[in-house]
């Protein structure tokens, strides 16, 4: 009865795997398959059973596959087997796409089977082109910036030499000099500014992306070690280093994206009544997720009429940025408070964490884009939060405001109309 309870178990954990796993024989034929790499290729677990590997590979490597596994087994040389590697899989329907494979060996008692981990990196390579192209509009903004500098340069000499021409008009031309001095002053700041801004961007998204990736890696490759049944605590332990760097990397993309539509005007406020009482209770439940260890989120919604209009989309971003900041720079067994309130025209909204606070000297860089406290350099983050929020909040014609104070905590506090009473 235990060995079936395990062995239950153990399906369980294999069919609900983020990752493919597919398990073939020592001759490369498919014995089992979990339903993410069904869906990763497109087939049906009857039309992968009892096939080889290598229909689901590009021809020029299928035609091959089954001399690697006899030269691996004949000379014990890893080339993928323990090792991993990024490699080109096929659907069904002929679409190919990159993946991270990783395989290892699992020497049963007759016999030897490999089980390999496959880890969809099409929206990691999608992210990097997204990274490129952005490096690229930066390098062409620099450029663009580069022109306008010689042109104003050019425009001196030229003003210079009329000077020694046109005496006459000696102080008609210093007023235009000093004109286009001041000129050449604000493209080189813009100059700089561009410069300061690209090197913080590239530090900073390298970073970022590095550290979850590494740990995706890793994770995926440890997981694959652990073959008992004993070992279940260690596979959950990496899958949940998984499922956190995904989410982690999910939202440095989505900050990238709010920031993108924010520059470009995109975001355009769309109003609707919603119980906002209703609202801050399902993002509190949301958040529950990532609260720390004896982190208590208390809500107080200090109001009767609870129908507001508003940009719910916009509000429920807000809201659940500045609750996650708060758990984030709080410690274990904080209690982090969110307070709703209202009067005949406007919604405010606080939270209040007991976090590490915001250095005193730093605090007017708060909203600055890709700011960072110098306090905060262990704890992952892109710097764009606030620098959303208030962008959010503007779009919606309110304001933000904080208190803050060093090792006791801080306040986020928003205002905003309420267009049912403006």
């Amino acid at each position: 009865m235990i060995v079936s309870d395990a062995v239950t178990r153990l399906k369980a954990i294999f069919e609900s795997a983020v990752d493919g796993i597919i398990i073939i024989d020592h001759k490369g034929t498919i014995e089992e398959v979990n339903i993410a790499a069904c869906r990763q290729f497109g087939y049906d677990k009857s039309e992968l059973i009892g096939n080889k590997v290598n229909m689901l590979m590009q021809a020029e490597h299928s035609a091959h596959h089954d001399k690697y596994i006899n030269n691996y087994q004949e000379t014990r040389t890893p080339k993928i087997i323990g090792i991993g590697r990024e490699v080109i899989g096929k659907r069904k329907n002929s679409e190919v796409f990159p993946f991270w494979l990783s395989v290892n060996e699992v020497v049963l008692q007759d016999r030897t089977i490999f089980t390999g981990f496959i880890h969809d990196l099409t929206d990691i390579k999608s992210a990097e082109k997204s990274l490129k192209q952005l490096n690229e509009e930066l390098e062409k903004k620099v450029i663009e910036r580069t022109y306008e500098l010689e042109s104003v340069v050019n425009r001196l000499l030229a003003l210079n030499k009329q000077n020694e021409i046109e005496i006459q008009n000696r102080i008609a031309t210093q007023t235009q000099l000093k004109q286009r001095e001041l000129e050449l002053e604000q493209s080189l700041a813009k100059e700089k500014e561009l410069g300061e801004l690209k090197s913080r961007f590239v530090s900073m998204a390298s970073h970022e992306f590095r550290t979850p990736l590494s740990t995706i890696l890793s994770s995926v490759s440890l997981i694959g070690r652990y073959t008992e049944t004993a070992q279940q605590e260690n596979r959950d332990k990496h899958i949940q280093k998984i499922k956190s760097s995904v989410t982690h990397l999910t939202g440095i993309l989505n900050d990238f994206l709010s920031m993108n539509k924010l520059e470009e005007g995109k975001i355009k406020p769309i109003f609707e009544d919603f119980d906002i009482c209703e609202l801050i209770k399902e993002i509190t439940e949301e958040l529950k997720t990532i609260v720390k260890k004896g982190q208590t989120l208390q809500t107080i919604c200090a109001f009767e009429q609870k129908m507001v209009r508003s940009d719910i989309k916009i509000v429920k971003n807000i809201m659940i940025n500045l609750i996650s900041n708060a758990i984030k720079y709080s410690p274990e067994d904080a209690e982090i408070m969110c307070h709703l309130n209202r009067n005949d025209q406007e919604i405010s909204f606080s939270v209040t964490d007991k976090g590490i606070g915001i250095p005193e000297d730093e605090q007017k860089h708060l909203f600055d884009r890709f700011f960072r406290a110098s306090n905060v350099t262990n704890i992952e983050g892109t710097g764009l939060g606030l620098n959303i929020v208030k962008g959010y909040v503007e779009i919606l014609g309110g304001n933000i405001s904080f208190e803050s104070t060093r090792y006791v905590g801080s306040k986020f506090t928003i205002t905003i109309p309420d267009t049912n009473h403006s």
